[in-house]
């Protein structure tokens, strides 16, 4: 008899990142249990899933980034999942960007009664992070941002091979300019990409460097632009500052709409005085495994990189302040080092199996069934009910939010789920 697992999430836009999809389906694709897929954005929660005897509850990024927009709307999306409080199911969470409106998260975890929180956040934050937390029961687990997924993994592996000419020296994208608010941690994002593009071209590197949001690429293009790139540059993921209510990042906001050409220091010094690197949240970025698979080699700002990547071995390092980038410009012509890093770099975060979404779906799901044991009730025939609906439910929003035309396709993407099911 199989688990029953629910993961509620909540996502409307028809565009997504091929990393963040990938993370969102890990659970039906590795998984060797019965899941469950909610989206609370998709009208009214159905009564039948409500019923169902779960196992396991996750409340996905997806669902949990909703905090973003501030506390009315995040409570207004808690709200359309406010039966699952009663549910006798173990409760686990994973949120990300626990810089930012983190009270949200301690309300959440305190209503709805939380177990776990699989954190992206290093253990010396927590307590500051997670400060009105009442829960005495939660347990803390960290995690990556993000992970490889072997089915892609395999095919870039393939593409990397084969690849005998990559048009561009160095490429850089972000999801858009970072914010002062994020700190210098997080603002150095822009800061290596203005340091950069001007320093290559001068040298003669073709470049495709950009923060602009409009240059941002989605879906499968990205690992597209990847193999087109012999380096990469780059830095840690996270922020020098945590905010809890929010307030710093509505200090900011304010003053920068009032003075538009204020520097990064000018508004430091009235929104948040000494506030940058006391509380610093760090962590490699899933776009760094990515990098790895792809065999384009990296360049980054000295870090931490959760102890997954080493100076030298797996990336080129450059100092915080910039200071060596020139002398690193000029030696990528050292075509010996590039390979020799690039390989390292697949064969210990790629070949290695360490980072896979598997690993991800393994760590989550055994490391929250075992808090509590339940006696399974052997119900087959409404596993099978249940499982039919949810799957019709699903393929339906995701037909709706894809805007798929091909018949062919949805057919085969409701084959597949049903051959993964474990109920046939």
């Amino acid at each position: 008899m199989k688990r029953k697992i629910l993961l509620i999430y909540a996502w409307q836009d028809s565009s997504i990142r091929a990393t963040t999809k990938e993370h969102l389906f890990s659970f039906r694709r590795y998984a060797h249990d019965i899941i469950y897929y909610a989206n609370v954005l998709q009208g009214q929660f159905p009564e039948w899933l409500k019923k169902v005897d779960y196992d396991l509850i996750i409340f996905h990024t997806l669902f949990l980034a909703n905090h973003w927009k501030g506390k009315v709307h995040f409570q207004k999306i808690a709200a359309r999942a406010a039966w699952a409080k009663e549910s006798k199911a173990v409760k686990v969470m994973m949120p990300q960007d626990e810089f930012i409106n983190s009270d949200l998260y301690s309300d959440f975890i305190n209503e709805f009664k939380i177990d776990k929180v699989f954190t992206v956040a290093p253990a010396s934050v927590l307590p500051y992070i997670y400060r009105n937390v009442s829960q005495p029961s939660v347990q803390f687990e960290r995690i990556l941002t993000g992970y490889l997924d072997e089915r892609r993994t395999r095919i870039n592996c393939r593409r990397s091979r084969n690849k005998k000419e990559r048009h561009v020296d160095i490429g850089y994208r972000t999801a858009g300019k970072p914010n002062v608010w994020f700190g210098r941690l997080g603002f150095m994002k822009q800061t290596i990409a203005d340091a950069v593009a001007p320093e290559a071209i001068r040298m003669g590197l073709k470049t495709d460097i950009s923060t602009d949001p409009e240059d941002v690429i989605l879906g499968n293009r990205w690992y597209d632009f990847l193999l087109g790139c012999k380096y990469v540059i780059g830095c840690e993921s996270g922020t020098s500052i945590v905010d809890p209510t929010g307030k710093i990042k509505e200090a900011v906001d304010q003053y920068v709409e009032r003075y538009p050409t204020a520097s990064f220091e000018e508004i430091e010094a009235q929104c948040f005085p000494g506030a940058d690197g006391m509380h610093v949240l760090n962590a490699i970025s899933p776009r760094h495994l990515e990098v790895c698979a792809t065999r384009s080699c990296q360049i980054l700002v000295e870090g931490d990189y959760d102890s997954i990547l080493l100076p030298n071995i797996h990336y080129i390092p450059v100092k915080k302040d910039l200071s060596n980038l020139s002398s690193i410009l000029a030696s990528l012509g050292n075509e010996a080092r590039r390979l020799r890093i690039v390989e390292n770099a697949y064969r210990d975060i790629v070949a290695s199996g360490k980072y896979t979404y598997r690993t991800m779906v393994h760590q989550i799901i055994e490391g929250s069934i075992s808090i509590r044991s339940r006696e399974m009730p052997k119900r087959r025939v409404l596993d099978w009910l249940t499982f039919c609906f949810n799957l019709a439910y699903d393929m339906y929003g995701f037909y709706m939010a894809q805007k798929i035309k091909s018949l062919k396709r949805v057919v085969r993407m409701l084959i597949w789920p049903i051959r993964k099911s474990n109920l046939v």
